[in-house]
């Protein structure tokens, strides 16, 4: 469907990449330094290398990648919990497609499928729900991993097994908030950078206001943006205006879907079965209040509270997914990258998922030999 503003006119994007080159030059002048944004979102990481983004803007500008991927911040322990739920018998696991091919300390969800276990690809955790129902003698585990943007659906998917009283449903849930994760990276990592391109989906659910702090409290802009080549341009371009003029604010550049104060329906929904705790994130560890979990009155569609499951302490490799969620590393500065971490024998998450600054990083930014 053609809209009114065409916004993958490449003409458009030249024009507008010139622009943010000769204003970012203009920063570096004022300030003596490379202006550094960071993408919140795994969406924004492959988009921005895709579109030739990050490869035109190099010199200019730095845009890190930060912890947008849900599959990459998800702490080892419980990767390999999860591969552990994946190993019983009479247990089907459902899990979205990123998260098969991550490593665990011993395995992967694809090997224990490869090695006979029940492990399925959903689009849907509502398919989760149906397949338990068409399966009422088996267990069937759903792993609940994402942001704010995947949390109304896991919420549905709760909502439909308790309406229909699917006592063989239950949902492993390691979810994620954008706003602590942001507070902590500005806190304690003490990350080096100028201003935040925010995340376009999560936003639709939250709304533009939930970043405020980062203006009141940090002195930090804030930009929320699309996915199309100029909507990301024009995102940056924004960004280093205000660092220019000195005027942090939080700037929606994505009112077409996100609205002021998000959308309550989905919050409703988060709320009404989900209540937040304390998560602990790959590279950074126990952040308090920074992931839901199911509410005590929904604890029979708890699986962490169903079943017994116990893990060791995760084998340690030389990846760097975790500097690389922080915005402390790049792919390029990682010993593994290329060498002995690739798309087909991925050593960290950063490698595996679509969303992961690894993915984006080989499939477009690498350079050949």
């Amino acid at each position: 469907m053609r809209t009114l503003f065409e916004p993958k006119d490449s003409a458009v994007a030249r024009e507008l990449a010139q622009k943010v080159i000769k204003l970012a030059d203009r920063c570096k002048e004022k300030t003596g330094v490379t202006p550094a944004f960071m993408e919140v979102c795994g969406s924004h990481t492959m988009a921005l290398a895709r579109s030739g983004i990050k490869l035109i803007l190099q010199g200019h500008v730095r845009l890190l990648s930060g912890p947008g991927c849900p599959v990459c911040v998800t702490d080892q322990k419980q990767i390999d919990a999860m591969i552990e739920v994946a190993e019983a018998q009479n247990r089907i696991v459902c899990t979205f497609g990123d998260m098969m091919r991550v490593p665990g300390s011993k395995r992967s969800l694809l090997s224990a499928k490869t090695e006979g276990r029940d492990v399925r690809i959903v689009y849907s955790p509502l398919d989760a729900v149906r397949i338990a129902q068409e399966n009422p003698d088996r267990e069937v585990v759903f792993l609940g991993v994402g942001f704010e943007t995947t949390v109304p659906v896991l919420a549905a998917a709760l909502q439909l097994a308790e309406l229909k009283q699917v006592k063989n449903f239950s949902m492993w849930a390691t979810t994620k908030l954008v706003q602590p994760v942001l507070r902590t990276l500005l806190s304690v990592k003490k990350v080096k950078i100028h201003g935040f391109l925010l995340p376009g989906h999560v936003s639709i659910v939250l709304g533009e206001q939930a970043y405020q702090f980062l203006a009141d409290e940090f002195h930090m802009p804030g930009v929320i943006t699309g996915f199309e080549t100029v909507e990301m341009l024009s995102g940056i371009y924004k960004l280093l205006q205000m660092v220019l003029n000195d005027q942090p604010a939080i700037l929606n550049n994505y009112k077409s879907v996100v609205r002021p104060d998000g959308n309550p329906v989905a919050q409703k929904i988060m709320n009404e079965f989900f209540t937040p705790c304390d998560e602990t994130w790959r590279g950074m560890g126990m952040i308090p209040q920074s992931g839901l979990d199911i509410r005590d009155q929904y604890s029979h569609l708890n699986a962490k509270k169903k079943f017994n499951v116990t893990v060791g302490e995760p084998k340690k490799t030389l990846c760097r997914c975790g500097d690389m969620i922080c915005g402390l590393a790049t792919p390029d500065e990682c010993i593994l990258f290329g060498k002995a971490c690739t798309p087909i024998h991925p050593v960290g998450p950063c490698m595996v998922s679509d969303e992961g600054s690894c993915s984006a990083y080989y499939a477009y930014m690498r350079k050949e030999g």
